[in-house]
């Protein structure tokens, strides 16, 4: 591969992984998932247990979910492709304004250790999640699976990573009505961005 466009391929690709952690890492403030990471810290000691299963969990949901985008990316006529991901991400956008419910969560996992009811419980958490559909919409627009991969399961752990090790005390400092907000230009941003693309091409 000649250099300029080995310089362009890792220009595109690191586009891909910056968005797709910044677009996770601010629509997860306030999301059900950091308040399991609260209900995980106060369960259980073993901080780097929660952790690992954060990670191993995220890998799982949003390895599926990238390849979910790419084949549907497959499916789509070419013409009505950006326009179905510009809508989709105008979704999330108002989506993410909708407060997640504080559920109380689970009370009898104790017995399963830390990392095996980490993993279990934030793969479940994941299913059907703000970020998860952002992670199908992300590896539909981009195709590039393995950044898109790396780039949301890199915001999970920066929105979460902080909840398990400082807790309560993070929580109730968290500016949520302004990350909410903020999530939400994110994505009216790509929406209008691919939009945009489209219109011009």
């Amino acid at each position: 591969m000649p250099p300029a466009h080995r310089s362009a391929r890792i220009r595109v690709a690191m586009g891909v992984f910056l968005s797709s952690t910044a677009a996770v890492a601010i629509a997860e403030i306030g999301d059900k998932t950091q308040l399991l990471s609260l209900f995980l810290a106060s369960r259980f000691k073993q901080r780097y247990a929660i952790i690992a299963g954060i990670l191993v969990a995220t890998l799982l949901n949003h390895g599926a979910s990238a390849w979910l985008g790419v084949w549907l990316l497959d499916l789509l006529p070419p013409h009505m492709a950006p326009w179905i991901i510009s809508g989709s991400f105008g979704l999330i956008a108002l989506w993410l304004l909708i407060p997640d419910k504080q559920d109380g969560g689970p009370s009898s996992i104790d017995k399963y250790g830390a990392f095996a009811a980490t993993t279990v419980l934030f793969f479940l958490a994941e299913i059907g999640d703000k970020t998860q559909i952002a992670t199908v919409i992300l590896a539909a627009k981009y195709n590039e699976t393995f950044w898109v991969i790396t780039g949301t399961t890199l915001g999970m752990m920066i929105a979460n990573v902080p909840v398990v090790f400082a807790g309560r005390w993070l929580m109730d400092r968290l500016p949520l009505k302004y990350a909410r907000w903020g999530a939400f230009a994110l994505f009216l941003a790509m929406a209008l961005i691919t939009m945009a693309t489209a219109l011009s091409g």
